[in-house]
């Protein structure tokens, strides 16, 4: 595993920031202090790769700070980015020994690594982790669905739309405040967001110039983007119903 071993970052899993959703969220005190005896946590820089697919596993973890991109390549070396990993989100598979996917850091991440085996373990004899960690593979099931959508039948302004869509409502469940309206700190550069959503860069900066002008969004520099209205941002991103809407 690359990336730099950090210090202690909390004084106890209570104090974390993501543990009221991450895999931990529904541990008694007892299965924390199990938890607290075999993670560690890793900060990995931007651009850094946390691993490579084929990369055998020794560890999960939960992405603790900052965001990762996990990366397909093909045959031909063609690559397609396939997933955002965010706060809360878990890295690695119980049972699976080696990495499916690239994983490389977007910013600064910050992970809270288990070591696999005692993790394999805890689920056999800690029914709280387990079906947490299978609460969160179906949500993982669902966004991959979403994902399929948005890639193979949306037109460019509705991608466009439902990627700050997507990433405004996990915004809302970390906390950010959504009363006059959602303020949100893109993950991905433009560059990165055509890789993404399978479009050129042109066409990016075109959309979201586009919804720049029509009023459904504000920027603020290069990544931060105003949603002054989050219900007309839902209606463009061409969906039957809001997945979710903010309230």
């Amino acid at each position: 595993m690359r990336g730099a071993t950090t210090p202690e970052l909390f004084d106890s899993c209570s104090s974390c920031p993501i543990r009221h959703r991450a895999v931990c969220a529904r541990c008694e005190p007892d299965e924390l202090d199990q938890l607290e005896d075999i993670k560690y946590y890793r900060t990995f820089e931007a651009g850094q790769p946390i691993v490579w697919a084929g990369d055998r596993m020794e560890f999960v973890a939960s992405v603790v700070a900052g965001v990762a991109t996990l990366t397909q390549t093909m045959e031909d070396g063609r690559r397609q980015m396939v997933g955002l990993l965010l706060p809360s989100d878990f890295v690695g598979r119980p049972g699976r020994e080696t990495a499916k996917f690239d994983v490389t850091a977007v910013n600064t991440v910050t992970l809270c690594c288990f070591r696999r085996k005692p993790f394999e373990h805890m689920l056999e004899t800690t029914p709280h982790v387990a079906q947490r960690l299978l609460e969160m593979a179906l949500d993982e099931l669902d966004a991959a669905r979403e994902w399929m959508l948005l890639l193979g039948r949306k037109t460019a302004r509705e991608k466009i739309a439902s990627l700050i869509a997507i990433i405004a409502r996990r915004a809302s469940i970390d906390g950010a405040d959504t009363t006059d309206g959602v303020s949100v700190e893109l993950p991905l550069t433009r560059e990165a967001m055509s890789d993404y959503l399978g479009l050129t860069l042109e066409t990016v900066s075109r959309q979201i110039s586009a919804l720049k002008k029509d009023s459904v969004i504000l920027l603020d520099g290069n990544r931060r983007v105003l949603i002054p209205d989050m219900r007309a941002l839902l209606d463009e991103t061409g969906d039957d119903d809001d997945g979710g809407m903010l309230n």
